[in-house]
């Protein structure tokens, strides 16, 4: 497999210095890929990729900026901080679907009506960006991520002349928004929404939702350049399958799990006469802790929408209420 990946490596390489030098062909095309969710939640969102195409120079490449490696030295430490650093990855189109297909996510491909000095101007950009001082970027979710480096790749080919029909959800929060893709019941958007501030609840504008893949397709397919020329000369669209989570394993059922439990042992202390200290003890240390990472990510992480809001209370207004029955016995 080494060696595979080795002949493979030495072929794009080869094809790359070709292109390089002389630039794009006329027949050339570069695409906009947009990848389905996957089931882990940094896939949850999506995925977007270029793909350049040159069939009169042997060239077919996946530009992807959603590279990232766990194993970087303190990754988990430095993606709390949000200082977590993505890269440029280039990788043969076939390659590159492999994953997906493996994985069963449809990806949908859109090819960008663009002129020869267009493309190769997003050409030249992305061999630029891949060089060894420039392919590594501070990952932001919200702000600078893999949807939004190719869209902005493409506007400035452009000259900043993109408009669209398509309003989606525009005036929507980011913390609404985001939900679509967490799901409203899963204890992952109960441990976003509990993470994050009043920033989160800000309306976004129509460019402001292009963080996300899916919403970056839906606005590139009824997109117009100034001359009221289709930005997208052919190609097809989905829609993002949206995570369904039972009754049974959502964050309501087990908020309501714990109120009945902290309400059993307070019946249970009223009968004893007497208060169990520890289950207090246990959640005013485990909430003190939540209170303190939401504390650090607020003032010393790079994470924008992290804040304290009022969301924050319902967890001791919970057990409070479930020891009312030891409380006014």
């Amino acid at each position: 497999m080494r060696y595979k990946r080795l002949y493979i490596f030495i072929l794009c390489l080869s094809a790359w210095i070709g292109v390089q030098a002389q630039g794009l062909s006329e027949e050339a095309q570069i695409s906009l890929l947009t990848c389905t969710p996957g089931e882990e939640l940094y896939a949850r969102y999506g995925h977007t990729a270029i793909r350049v195409t040159d069939e009169a120079n042997d060239l077919d490449l996946v530009f992807n900026y959603g590279i990232f490696d766990f194993n970087t030295d303190h990754f988990y430490w430095k993606f709390v901080r949000g200082e977590t650093w993505y890269e440029l990855g280039v990788s043969p189109y076939w390659w590159f679907m492999r994953e997906y297909e493996e994985e069963h996510r449809p990806v949908y491909e859109q090819v960008l009506n663009l002129t020869p000095s267009q493309r190769n101007e997003i050409w030249q950009a992305l061999v630029l960006n891949y060089e060894p001082d420039n392919r590594q970027y501070l990952y932001n979710f919200v702000f600078d991520n893999c949807a939004t480096r190719p869209y902005l790749l493409i506007q400035k080919a452009l000259g900043d002349t993109i408009h669209s029909d398509y309003t989606g959800y525009t005036g929507t929060t980011y913390r609404r928004f985001i939900r679509r893709y967490t799901g409203s019941m899963t204890w992952a958007n109960a441990g976003i929404n509990l993470l994050f501030g009043p920033k989160a609840d800000k309306p976004m504008t129509d460019t402001q939702r292009l963080f996300l893949p899916e919403e970056l397709m839906l606005y590139v397919a009824q997109a117009r350049i100034s001359n009221g020329t289709p930005l997208v000369r052919e190609g097809q669209i989905g829609t993002f399958e949206r995570p369904h989570t039972p009754w049974y394993a959502s964050w309501p059922f087990g908020l309501a799990l714990y109120f009945l439990f902290v309400c059993l042992i307070s019946w249970w202390d009223r009968r004893r006469m007497k208060r169990s200290r520890w289950i207090d003890i246990i959640f005013v240390c485990l909430y003190g802790l939540l209170l303190l990472l939401v504390a650090f990510l607020t003032f010393f992480s790079c994470h924008p929408l992290v804040g304290f809001g009022w969301r924050l209370i319902i967890l001791p207004l919970t057990h409070l209420c479930a020891r009312f029955i030891y409380i006014l016995r």
